[in-house]
């Protein structure tokens, strides 16, 4: 029997019932959280911790001096040297029960959470996939365990946040309890505050102010990899983004932490301001610091730190002449390593990751994320671009094509299905435009006095960009082979669900489908009711006897 959502379900009580996920199963009643649609974030997280703990492990024996074997590693059996995981906020269990049956190389996984009721049913899911020897559930605040893990024989080698929301309240012990080289993984759903919803609420949990932008799941990643390193620069420690996902209603991140005083002073060159124009929305980075690397008159290599001078643009955007927004910092060195990334692609395809339920989808987000241009951040959206200048869409290989042309590098984001990400000038970028207004002119009654459209457009382009002659790179790979790189919504009244509910069966989407515009539908209620009252009074006038005279 399938639920709703295509999870195979099978009842075992009145207010129960077995779920299973791969190779797990997990007997759901009460409310304890479950979301099958975080399917696909489970499955990239077995994948890259079955990547992680061979390099981490590699990289142990080395400094131990003792052989490395990672064919003895075999996913569900217990690792003496592997890796310790701490799931800190576990509610099911389902994800730390997938880690122990699928990751190789794992010595103890601790499952935990608060809820005295969470962790019966992690402990409960434990015995029915019998996996005692490698999950330890625990009842605790999850800030207390990690904190009272600081000791070196404590430490973890990988941590698990996926906590509803903002995450940042879990950042500080995690830093404190993770081993040096170990793994952190983080997601954050709080995407409306990451966005540039509610900027003040963001500076209060995140420490940097979000511009509302079209690049904004990208903008999300940076901050949150922003806000991590700056916890982390507190303990002698620095962050090394292995990957970073925008999917669905979340952001996740997957970074290793490292110790080093020295290394913590190139933070500041790796964090930046951002200026966005109030009319064009052009955007503009400018580092907090600067890094120069000078050779010594006896060879040696000489760094020096400094404070680069600003603003970079200046009162007035000098495409347009409007203000400027200013937000920040954010993170703006690279948020993958495609070495990492390009390792990641080649596991998947292997057994048993190639079974895994979301592989299309894999496969597809980290074949973009490959293509990415590691050293530009952030993006511009094409439909956006020429909505500001009321010009006809230009179609997105023949915009790639005038830019490669003109011998820029471009590519797309897995955050955004027409995003325009490149190394080129936003000159240049206007400029192209201005080029595709020749052959679509704009409507004459558009070019209005004061707006982007005509003090853009009322300067002539400086050359002429090839459109028609479709450059070979203009069409990567991934669009080229029509891979699975933005999913569609995988279910009927599909989002992120709301806290402590079983999010499957036919509960959900009742409640869902009884909540869709309350409002509106309160407001009829009132003015039915409203309607017949004064029916109601109409009647009973005509029905009082008239008095005689």
């Amino acid at each position: 029997m399938e639920d709703s959502t295509g999870q195979p379900v099978t009842s075992i009580g009145a207010s129960e019932r077995v779920i299973k996920e791969r190779s797990a199963e997990i007997i759901a009643g009460g409310s304890v959280f479950y979301n099958p649609v975080q399917e696909f974030n489970r499955d990239l997280s077995i994948s890259v911790l079955n990547v992680f703990a061979k390099r981490f492990l590699k990289e142990r024996a080395q400094s131990e001096n003792v052989e490395f074997d990672d064919s003895t590693f075999v996913a569900g059996e217990k690792c003496e040297n592997g890796l310790r995981i701490l799931e800190a906020l576990s509610a099911t269990g389902l994800r730390s029960i997938r880690y122990a049956k699928e990751i190789a190389g794992v010595r103890e996984i601790i499952a935990n959470d608060l809820s005295k009721a969470a962790v019966a049913s992690i402990s409960e899911n434990v015995r029915h996939n019998a996996v005692e020897n490698l999950i330890v559930p625990s009842q605790s605040d999850a800030m207390t365990l990690m904190y009272l893990s600081t000791s070196n024989e404590k430490r973890f080698d990988v941590i698990d946040l996926d906590p509803y929301g903002c995450p940042n309240r879990f950042l500080d012990g995690a830093l404190q309890s993770i081993a040096n080289g170990g793994l952190l993984l983080v997601t954050a759903t709080d995407m409306a505050v990451l966005a540039g919803n509610t900027p003040e609420a963001c500076y209060a949990k995140y420490g940097c102010v979000p511009l509302r932008m079209k690049c904004c799941h990208e903008m999300a990643l940076r901050i949150l990899l922003h806000s991590i390193e700056t916890h982390a620069n507190r303990y002698g420690k620095y962050i090394e983004p292995l990957l970073s996902i925008s999917a669905d209603f979340y952001v996740r991140v997957f970074v290793r932490i490292h110790t080093g005083q020295a290394k913590c002073k190139y933070s500041m060159s790796k964090q930046s301001m951002i200026f966005q124009c109030t009319g064009c929305e052009t955007f503009t980075l400018q580092p907090l610091g600067n890094v120069k690397v000078s050779t010594t008159d006896k060879g040696k290599s000489q760094t020096k730190f400094g404070i680069p001078t600003g603003p970079s643009v200046g009162t007035n955007c000098e495409h347009c002449g409007h203000k400027h927004h200013m937000g920040g910092p954010i993170w703006s060195n690279p948020i993958h390593d495609h070495g990492f990334v390009k390792e990641l692609l080649q596991t998947i395809e292997e057994r048993p990751l190639c079974e895994l339920g979301t592989h299309r989808r894999l496969q597809g987000v980290l074949s973009v994320v490959q293509e990415e241009l590691l050293d530009v951040p952030l993006y511009y959206v094409l439909d956006k671009l020429c909505c500001v200048l009321k010009l006809e869409n230009v179609p997105v290989l023949k915009f790639r094509s005038a830019l490669l042309h003109a011998g820029y590098r471009v590519s797309f984001s897995h955050a955004s299905k027409n995003s325009i990400k490149t190394d080129a000038p936003t000159s240049v970028i206007w400029d192209i435009l201005r080029c595709w207004a020749k052959r679509h002119p704009v409507k004459e009654n558009r070019m209005l006095d004061g707006t982007p459209v005509k003090t853009i457009l009322q300067r002539p382009p400086t050359k002429d960009y090839v459109f028609d002659d479709i450059h070979p790179e203009a069409n990567p790979y991934s669009r080229r082979n029509a891979l699975t790189r933005f999913q569609e919504n995988p279910t009927a009244h599909w989002g992120p669900g709301t806290r402590a509910t079983i999010m499957i069966g036919q509960d959900k989407v009742a409640k869902s489908f009884r909540n869709q515009n309350k409002k509106q539908k309160q407001k009829s209620t009132d003015k039915d009711n409203t309607a017949k009252e004064n029916s109601d009074d109409e009647q009973s006038k005509c029905k009082q006897p008239k008095l005689e005279t």
